[in-house]
């Protein structure tokens, strides 16, 4: 046990619990519940709010053994808790498997994300969750249960996005495919009026689209496009149509920082999970000391929303980092973002320290 507090990913949020746990097994989960009245779970900790805290017993998922168990015979995969993407893509991809999304970030754990509602982005791909087909959860009494989308099809939908609110998820099983290679291309200045216009082109012209941008001028920042070789469609037309340039060298979402973080860009072909994912496993994600809003509207209101948030830029940019804007395809899940509509996420990072009054980023 830890008396010390425990603080989230980027540090803006203690946790007010001064007893967080660390089990090893399932049964140590198990033994802790018996024994506890108000319980919360963390895994990598990457959120930015008191969803996950408590003023009992935090159990952090971290030091429970890593399970990773591929059934070739169905596709897929079973997890436990203190499984990342990172490890698990490795893993898959050396066996010839891959996901079908990812999120920005590799560092992040499996059943954390799912269960939160976690995006990549891709027109036709649905958020991280939508690949989940079974789950093992430990109840509040401490029994052990078992739930899968076609024996329990009434209640599956939701379980999955379900922010801890049922028990402690110990196992998650999800849907894999067969390993595919990618390329990221990045392109620099998209006028903001072709951004808006051309919206669902662009966001057809490759498997993932994402946009980035600060809001402070009538241009996208950056425009990064990660495209299955498979696929021939030819994105770089389009781009340059539209008036964006080709980065001629690898760039961060921040543009004042190193791009040795980032997955590798320029075209250059590579596996799955080392394209899907903007940054690498092995260095730190981003800036580090951030908070991050996120907002969803529906695909359909895209335009508008994006036009109302213009509107403000004068406003935001100087607190701001940049802005990622992506698209999610619709699901079924009860308490995702996503639920029954193609989405639109404005996802923004900014810092945690108040904004000098001059207006300069501090």
């Amino acid at each position: 046990m830890n008396t010390q507090p425990e603080r989230n990913w980027s540090g803006n949020y203690t946790y007010r619990t001064q007893r967080v746990v660390y089990p090893r097994t399932v049964e140590d989960i198990q033994n802790i519940l018996a024994s506890s009245t108000h319980v919360g779970v963390i895994g990598t900790r990457h959120t930015f709010n008191d969803v996950a805290d408590t003023d009992g017993t935090l159990i952090s998922l971290r030091d429970v053994e890593t399970g990773i168990h591929l059934d070739p015979r169905l596709s897929r995969v079973t997890v436990t808790g203190s499984v990342t993407y990172g490890q698990l893509a490795d893993d898959l991809d050396k066996r010839g498997y891959a996901l079908h999304n990812m999120a920005s970030l590799p560092h992040i754990s499996v059943i954390g994300a799912c269960m939160t509602g976690t995006h990549g982005s891709g027109q036709q791909h649905g958020n991280l969750a939508t690949a989940v087909e079974g789950i093992e959860f430990i109840a509040a009494d401490g029994t052990r249960h078992q739930r899968t989308r076609t024996e329990h099809a009434g209640e599956f939908d939701g379980l999955v996005v379900g922010l801890g609110a049922y028990g402690i998820v110990t196992r998650m099983t999800l849907n894999v495919l067969p390993r595919f290679e990618m390329r990221q291309n990045v392109y620099l200045d998209l006028p903001f009026e072709q951004a808006l216009t051309h919206f669902d082109a662009i966001q057809s012209s490759a498997y993932s689209v994402s946009y980035f941008t600060d809001w402070s001028s009538d241009r996208i920042n950056q425009v990064w496009l990660k495209s299955v070789v498979s696929d021939k469609t030819d994105s770089s037309t389009l781009m340059r149509d539209l008036g964006a340039v080709p980065a001629s060298t690898h760039v961060h979402p921040l543009p004042d920082s190193s791009a040795e973080p980032c997955t590798e860009q320029m075209g250059v072909i590579g596996a799955w999970h080392d394209r899907l994912p903007h940054f690498r496993m092995g260095f730190t994600p981003s800036a580090g000391q951030e908070i991050q809003t996120e907002y969803f509207v529906d695909r359909a209101q895209f335009t508008a929303a994006a036009r109302a948030v213009r509107e403000l830029g004068a406003e935001i940019a100087p607190a701001l980092f940049t802005s990622e804007i992506r698209t999610v395809k619709a699901d079924t899940l009860w308490m995702s973002p996503c639920y029954k509509r193609d989405a639109s996420g404005f996802t923004s990072h900014g810092s945690r320290i108040r904004p000098k009054s001059n207006g300069s980023r501090p």
